[in-house]
């Protein structure tokens, strides 16, 4: 008879599954505290020049647009226009660089405009605008960076991880 060492001779055979996760290997994923610092400084680099040009236009008792206004908005559109080339070229919005994070692509590769803005900006941004949906949505998007990968639903959407530059 065979010797056991105390396991059922029964029992269907094991074997040791490892979990390899790819996202993480080589990269030291960005902290939430600094991808919610971020996310706040980039709202208001933006947002710093597009409300006063947008209270301009749509308050009750507006005079058309000043040369002010359109100073303001065109401000506005060059800093969204820098922000966009920063991450198609680094992956870093103007917020991201000053954190020291970036955007990329779970297998490390360089995430691009076109994934970045798509999926990561325009598909949630579009699912927002769905009522109640929408803000279901946006509360489990952010409540999605608690997860041990640290990844959002936009993150997931797009493939996408963001680690320290």
């Amino acid at each position: 008879m065979q010797e056991h060492d105390g396991n059922n001779p029964y029992a269907a055979p094991s074997a040791r599954i490892e979990q390899h996760n790819d996202a993480t290997d080589g990269y030291v994923l960005a902290s939430r505290g600094t991808r919610l610092g971020a996310y706040i400084v980039d709202a208001i680099v933006i947002g710093a020049w597009f409300i006063p040009a947008y209270w301009a236009w749509l308050a009750p008792d507006a005079d058309p647009p000043g040369a002010l206004t359109w100073l303001l908005l065109l401000i506005g559109i060059a800093v969204f226009g820098y922000n966009l080339m920063l991450l198609h070229q680094h992956g870093q919005s103007i917020a991201k660089r000053w954190m020291n994070i970036r955007i990329v692509r779970t297998d490390g590769s360089r995430a691009g405009l076109g994934r970045i803005f798509s999926l990561r900006m325009l598909v949630p941004g579009l699912i927002g605008m769905i009522p109640l949906i929408g803000s279901v949505f946006g509360l489990a998007d952010a409540l999605f960076i608690f997860g041990e990968e640290r990844r959002t639903l936009h993150d997931r959407i797009a493939d996408t991880i963001v680690v320290e530059a």
